[in-house]
């Protein structure tokens, strides 16, 4: 074997650099790692001269179904004594996997080919690593042209490769042509151990300690191999102190480790992910039931197949489901009437004497709308009725049985985009009513997990909506990445999936994103919560007064192009001055949120629409649809009082104390609509109050005294201040602020 692997004293060329042609011809991929699901394999090649990274060349991307064609030529500056690796990569849109390797030394193709270097031919075994052993990947075609040595200036090594070939086992001593017989050397777990190859491509390792081989790979530092009682071996990790009847590798113990810092990092993330809720039922767990609980007194019971239910307060059973059927707390339907609901989820009553229909409901002293019986009125709606209708849709439209979807946590994103974008519409509405719990809670975590994943700026799909501002919206620079309209068409249907299914995401979109899933314009104040500089440049300056020239046009940049963007026709010949500055800055707003995104958001609402059709939302506004996929989690009241400041009150002053007792007569829902109301957001961080984050860095929950009694309290959601009027009494201050929550729109109303 030659002497590939021995290093030479002091490591450096012994002649001066020359130029070496190395024509990558093609490759046979046959790594394990190839996933059967692709058609087409996208490869590139990268040759690294003496490790390096200045001799680091790559050929083009290359298609292919079995072969791999390149052709072409890479210049590198080398010495007769340089070593060559080569490595075959495959092309993911978001990451690059080794598909094999393998190594030339040119000191032993050259005494091959007597110091001439000419169109030499050679055919390499490239090598890959598969559930910690070293098997063939394939095979990999190149050329080498344009070196010319006098080989008697170099140093001999044969000795080397003679003390190598008496350390090989005895059954496997064989000699062969060069670019068959050379040997790759690694540094292992220890020092003292080195890994060979045998002409044939069957890997042995090398105990330089005690100058024996073996064919198991040496076990990673700190394990050790036993036998029991019943002959059977098992492996000790004295680091942890721990056994596994499991073989350790350098990779399973690296990928334990890596997991075990992942899940530590998002430990917290994890803990504050799995207190989020929107509505507790009462009594027994329902998580698999998107109804929520039954009322007292009912029972769900499925004898012969199909479901019933049984009302023990009167002793009488029906087919309907008094959640979705009007009967909780109401009175009975006159005879021949019934109760049905539209697609969209509207209740309607059916006349079956007079075979009619109506909105209006029909029992005595119930009018349409009112608060006894119907649909609630526009402002009389409660979010847990809306809540409750959409899961009621959600529901009805189920399909039986499951989806299984393999994924593996080290590919994560990949797995899911490559199966939850192949599934049919169908299938992402499958029911969970029968799945067990520990499946459930894989599911919860994969919806945890992949969100964290899919809505990491690190993509360049999504960016974070300001400098302190954590919440998300689309990048406009992510057309960079050539598949990005089928990612964000994934992404859509992954968040409707999470909505269908009741589950949550990780983090959350800004709101005036939301407002665009809601097919709702966006405000000005929307534009404060964004980019708090620009709004208050172009609201608080007299534009004559400070000599700007601004036309109905905007120059956009977009990795490093510069393109113009007419706000209306020909508005980059037309001036902006007072007059017709409120034209000037409403389509301004809508510019600025649509620029450079309006592909992306219509790929993302396309696969959104897949999943869960958007006319279901319509009865939602922007901060309910945050609640519905990020949850709301218990507010803790004492952290929350601890963690304001005051400003122009004290924390005696009765107005903040009527304001704490409205607070705390409110439900954890009421809470995180104040919340959303004065910071924008419904999600806290994982440290609570204490580190809520404002326009200009950490910003505590602060109180301002502002305005008259007359006033409305008003949001400053860039400083999470609440201007709060000095008014006369509780009932006055409650019912203002209960007012301004509910039933104002944008941020800061007045």
């Amino acid at each position: 074997m030659a002497a590939a692997g021995v290093s030479r004293p002091g490591g450096a060329p012994t002649t001066e650099k020359s130029q070496l042609i190395l024509k990558v011809v093609s490759a046979k991929p046959q790594s394990p790692k190839l996933p059967n699901r692709h058609s087409r394999l996208s490869s590139f090649v990268e040759v690294t001269a003496d490790g390096l990274t200045s001799e680091t060349k790559k050929t083009g991307k290359r298609s292919g179904h079995l072969e791999l064609q390149w052709n072409e030529d890479l210049t590198l500056n080398v010495t007769p004594q340089s070593r060559l690796d080569l490595k075959l990569w495959s092309c993911h849109t978001l990451r690059k996997e080794l598909l094999g390797s393998a190594t030339i030394d040119l000191l032993d193709t050259l005494r091959t080919h007597d110091g001439k270097m000419e169109n030499v031919q050679l055919s390499l075994v490239l090598q890959t690593e598969n559930k910690g052993s070293v098997v063939a990947g394939g095979e990999l075609n190149v050329c080498l042209d344009g070196m010319v040595v006098d080989l008697g200036t170099l140093p001999n090594g044969s000795s080397a490769a003679d003390s190598e070939s008496c350390l090989l086992p005895h059954t496997h001593t064989h000699t062969h042509t060069h670019m068959h017989t050379h040997t790759h050397t690694h540094t292992h777990t220890h020092l003292d151990w080195e890994q060979r190859v045998l002409p044939h491509g069957r890997v042995y390792y090398v105990d330089h300690n005690t100058k024996t081989t073996t064919w198991e790979r040496p076990l990673p530092p700190g394990w050790e191999k036993r036998v029991d009682q019943r002959g059977r071996f098992y492996y000790v990790d004295h680091n942890t102190r721990t056994t596994t009847w499991q073989r350790p590798t350098a990779e399973s113990v690296r990928n334990y480790q890596q997991w075990q810092s992942q899940r530590s990092q998002l430990q917290g993330a994890m803990h504050q992910f799995s207190q989020r809720f929107l509505y507790q039922p009462s009594g027994a767990p329902v998580e698999n039931d998107p109804l929520g609980a039954l009322p007292p007194g009912w029972e769900k019971r499925q004898d012969n197949g199909r479901i019933y239910f049984v009302n023990h307060n009167t002793r009488t059973t029906q087919w309907d489901d008094p959640r979705t059927q009007g009967m909780i707390k109401e009175h009975p339907l006159p005879p021949g009437w019934e109760m049905k609901y539209t697609a969209e989820g509207v209740r309607y009553f059916v006349d079956h004497n007079l075979r009619t229909t109506t909105f209006k409901d029909p029992r005595p002293g119930f009018e349409s709308g009112s608060r006894q019986g119907g649909s609630p009125g526009a402002y009389d709606r409660s979010f847990r009725w809306k809540y409750h209708q959409f899961r009621f849709l959600c529901h009805s439209n189920a399909l039986p049985s499951h989806v299984k979807i393999s994924v593996s946590r080290q590919t994560l994103f990949e797995d899911s985009f490559q199966q939850v974008r192949e599934e049919p519409t169908p299938c992402c509405r499958r029911s969970a009513s029968h799945i067990s719990c520990n499946v459930l809670l894989l599911c919860r975590e994969w919806f945890f997990l992949l969100s964290h994943e899919v809505l990491n700026p690190m993509y360049c799909l999504f960016e974070y909506a300001g400098k302190n501002n954590y919440c998300l919206q689309i990048n406009p620079a992510s057309s960079i990445n050539p598949d990005h309209l089928t990612y964000f068409r994934f992404i859509g249907r992954f968040i409707a999936m999470a909505l269908y299914h009741g589950k949550f995401i990780d983090t959350g979109f800004t709101l005036p994103f939301y407002k665009r899933m809601l097919d709702k314009k966006p405000t000005l104040k929307d534009l404060e919560s964004i980019d708090p500089e620009f709004f208050n440049s172009i609201i608080e300056n007299n534009l004559e007064e400070c000599g700007v020239e601004l036309y109905f046009a905007q120059d956009m940049e977009i990795l490093g192009k510069v393109s113009t963007h007419q706000l209306k026709d020909d508005g980059e010949n037309e001036l902006v001055t007072e007059e017709n500055k409120e034209e000037y800055i409403s389509l301004l707003t809508d510019w600025r949120f649509t620029r450079g995104v309006e592909e992306q958001t219509k790929a993302f609402l396309d696969g959104f629409n897949e999943v869960v059709p958007l006319e279901w939302l319509r009865y939602f506004d922007e901060k309910e649809l945050e609640l519905m996929l990020c949850g709301m989690q218990e507010i803790d009241m004492a952290d929350w009082q601890k963690n304001t400041i005051y400003r122009h009150y004290t924390k005696n002053s009765k107005q903040i104390h009527w304001f704490w007792q409205v607070v705390k007569e409110m439900d954890n829902e009421k809470r995180i609509r104040l919340l959303q109301f004065v910071t924008g957001t419904c999600r806290l961080p994982v440290g609570g109050f204490t580190e809520l984050i404002g326009s200009n860095g950490p910003q505590k929950f602060c109180i301002d005294k502002v305005g008259k009694e007359t006033w409305l309290p008003r949001s400053h959601t860039c400083f999470n201040r609440l201007d709060l009027p000095p008014y006369r009494s509780l009932e006055q201050l409650r019912e203002k602020l209960l007012f301004a929550i509910e039933e104002t729109e944008g941020f800061g109303q007045e």
